[in-house]
């Protein structure tokens, strides 16, 4: 399954989806450079819009495969939040099948109908994890793959090691794997794979891509960053993750001594408390690679050439 995933793709790396950032001109862009892009389906705003955005995004690809039969795009992926907070689900899942989406990525929670809607028309089920307890739960609902979101991931991150995460996956999983935390450099996404992943999985490096639907200043802090500049909280959803200091100084708190928040926090729908947090900027530790904004076909130009030179250089 891991290699059908990999058809067409320039690299093995998966473009995570990052909420509000993600769009259909960063998702094309992603696939038709030639790695997987995705998005969130909470991103399409309102409800409604989610119908065009999938629209927008089969047609592109579509036309690009009819002008490029030598290089068709790789496939695109639909990231759905399962939690039970999310009433958008059932709609957003019924546009995927409707798509025939051909990657669902799943977060915060396994459901086994959810898997069904996606494997009736042939799609696959990727579901991220933060260890290996979660990792047995999603195969066991249902999950085609993994995404391991280890130490260092922007977003909802885990804290512990890839290599310990990839190693107790792989001793008891064969399955399509994903690795996600720091990686921000086509020697990453070898590495990646050296440890037994499938898939590097990318997030962080893409919001300085001309695409991404963040602000200049965001974009900006993430080139002029480094892993020192991250900061792991649960304040700000409920659920720990991986913060720019300098968003975090800016709306007047001390990233230092930030207060606890609880799972009760959690919330996905359109009028959650968390847009209190809007200007709080995600990030994982591995921006230091990230040294200007370019558009996200060149970032993906980068990847595959360092990706192509690490793996010269092991055979030489």
């Amino acid at each position: 399954m891991a290699a059908r995933l990999r058809k067409n793709m320039a690299v093995p790396v998966i473009g995570s989806p990052l909420f509000i950032l993600s769009n259909p001109k960063l998702v094309i862009a992603q696939c038709c450079a030639g790695i997987i892009g995705s998005f969130p389906a909470l991103n399409a705003r309102p409800e409604t819009m989610l119908d065009t955005w999938l629209a927008e995004i089969t047609e592109a690809l579509a036309a690009w495969d009819a002008a490029h039969p030598e290089r068709p795009a790789a496939p695109f992926a639909v990231n759905q939040i399962v939690h039970r907070s999310n009433a958008r689900l059932e709609h957003d899942l019924e546009l995927c099948v409707k798509y025939r989406v051909p990657l669902v990525i799943t977060s915060l929670g396994a459901r086994p109908e959810v898997n069904a809607a996606v494997h009736s028309y042939g799609g696959v089920v990727l579901h991220d994890i933060i260890n290996n307890r979660f990792a047995h739960k999603a195969v066991e609902k249902g999950a085609d793959g993994l995404i391991a979101v280890a130490a260092g991931a922007g977003g909802h991150a885990g804290v512990i090691s890839p290599f310990a995460l990839v190693q107790e996956i792989r001793a008891w999983f064969d399955g399509p794997l994903a690795l996600s935390g720091a990686i921000a450099t086509g020697r990453a996404v070898l590495a990646a794979e050296a440890m037994g992943a499938d898939f590097g999985y990318i997030g962080s490096a893409f919001i300085a891509t001309e695409e991404a639907n963040a602000s200049a200043a965001y974009k900006q802090s993430i080139v002029e960053s480094g892993a020192d500049d991250i900061v792991y909280t649960n304040l700000f959803t409920g659920v720990h993750g991986n913060y720019l200091r300098p968003s975090i100084i800016a709306a007047g708190l001390d990233p230092d001594h930030l207060p606890e928040s609880d799972a009760s926090a959690m919330n996905f729908h359109e009028g959650a408390k968390a847009k209190a947090w809007k200007d709080i900027w995600g990030s994982g530790q591995g921006i230091g690679a990230v040294n200007a904004v370019v558009p996200a076909a060149t970032l993906v130009a980068r990847l595959v050439a360092e990706y192509r030179a690490a793996k010269a250089a092991l055979c030489a």
